[in-house]
């Protein structure tokens, strides 16, 4: 597996395949053409059909400039990736070999042919029953096992991580006003933060706090604005909400935090590794799912359980999703989106409670529901993976064409 570092990203909304990934394609584009005049990319399969929505394009031509950039929205998908894109540099009044990339979910990106890039792995261990077994052998806890191979430089990156995080909660705590788009999505995240300041009971109070934090990293992700990849964009703010409660409402200091960051990390790390972590290629269960897992990891070991349990919070939070669909209304990283960070945020809460007493009915490993995971999305009808063409986005659109066709 690779570093934490590639799945742990501080960058920009509203999604790490569709803004995020094309950003970094245009990057080393531009970095290996210095001398290039203008631009033309062909967007394909996800990257097509959701890029408006997604700023694809307005990221690439940000990229790009001062050279100019146009687009072309196909049919259809490149083989490789259903995120894929041809891109074709002109140079000297003429156009070159079109460069075949793919932006595969999290940040991370794929250049086919001569520009493709061996990926560097320093875990030697491909599965969390490996990872587990190592550090029973070895007497590690998993925090340690993080340590022994990263890098000496890792633990500040952590922190570094984590305060990105942070800042990115409480900028959406104290942000208002409409969000992007032509949704016209009210943010709520501030106003639900009051809400649980002024409840008395302590567990509605519980769960308001960690939704509002889960929306206000989503709705900073929906506006464009710097977030961290746990393990996308789409799904940041899961994971973010369970450690700002516990440092605000549990009192757990950074230096511990970053420890539960980086156990949480290892089980994004397994899924990316023997499955996908993107909503194009797997559905939301690969990225809401998979940020629920690796919160719910966070979450149990915050409360002191043992690796065994961790395990256990983490498969359910993963087994749970098992299924869901990727169908952002119109394009946006919004509808059911934002609203799903803050659901996956109390399931892992839920998840770490439960393993902590039902030990001992385990049947299920947290391997086995990955590999069900990646089985179940290849299976997932294209339109319930990031296209908008069916589920939700279809159904409301429909719906509001027929109310304002009956209005007429």
């Amino acid at each position: 597996m690779q570093s934490l570092r590639e799945l742990y990203k501080i960058g920009v909304g509203p999604s790490s395949s569709h803004t995020y990934g094309p950003m970094k394609i245009a990057e080393r584009i531009k970095l290996l053409y210095p001398d290039m005049e203008k631009v033309h990319v062909d967007l394909y399969g996800s990257l097509s059909l959701t890029g408006k929505g997604h700023l694809t394009d307005k990221i690439m031509q940000k990229t790009f400039a001062p050279v100019p950039c146009d687009f072309s929205f196909k049919s259809g998908e490149l083989p490789y990736h259903p995120n894929g894109m041809l891109v074709i540099v002109y140079c000297g009044g003429e156009a070159l070999k079109p460069i075949e990339a793919y932006s595969i979910g999290g940040g991370e990106i794929y250049f086919k042919g001569d520009l493709e890039e061996e990926k560097v792995e320093i875990y030697p261990h491909h599965t969390m029953r490996e990872v587990i077994d190592y550090c029973e052998n070895e007497g590690l806890s998993l925090y340690d096992y993080v340590l022994r191979f990263e890098d000496e430089n890792f633990k500040e990156y952590l922190f570094e991580v984590l305060e990105a995080m942070f800042t990115c909660v409480e900028n959406g705590l104290h942000t208002q006003g409409i969000l992007q788009g032509s949704l016209q999505l009210k943010r709520v995240a501030g106003s639900m933060y009051q809400q649980a300041l002024n409840t008395h009971h302590e567990m509605a109070q519980e769960r308001l706090f960690i939704a509002s934090y889960a929306y206000a990293v989503s709705e900073e992700n929906a506006d464009g604005h710097m977030i961290v990849t746990a393990p996308t964009c789409g799904a940041s703010g899961v994971l973010p909400a369970i450690l700002y409660y516990a440092h605000h409402q549990m009192g757990l200091k950074k230096r511990d935090l970053v420890k539960a960051l980086a156990i949480g990390g290892l089980y994004g790390n397994t899924v990316k590794y023997n499955a996908t972590i993107a909503g194009a290629d797997g559905g939301c269960q690969a990225e809401v799912g998979t940020a629920c897992a690796m919160a719910s990891a966070s979450m149990a070991w915050i409360n002191e359980l043992n690796n065994s349990l961790v395990d256990y919070a983490a498969e359910m939070g993963l087994e749970h999703n098992l299924g869901l669909t990727c169908d952002p209304v119109g394009g946006y990283v919004q509808i059911p989106c934002i609203e799903r960070n803050a659901v996956a945020a109390l399931r892992a809460l839920e998840a770490s409670f439960l393993s902590k007493h039902l030990f001992g009915s385990r049947k299920i490993s947290f391997d086995l529901v990955v590999k069900t995971m990646y089985e179940t999305g290849k299976d997932l009808a294209k339109k319930y993976k990031e296209t908008s063409t069916g589920g939700l986005a279809k159904n409301y659109f429909n719906e509001h064409k027929e109310n304002k066709n009956e209005k007429m």
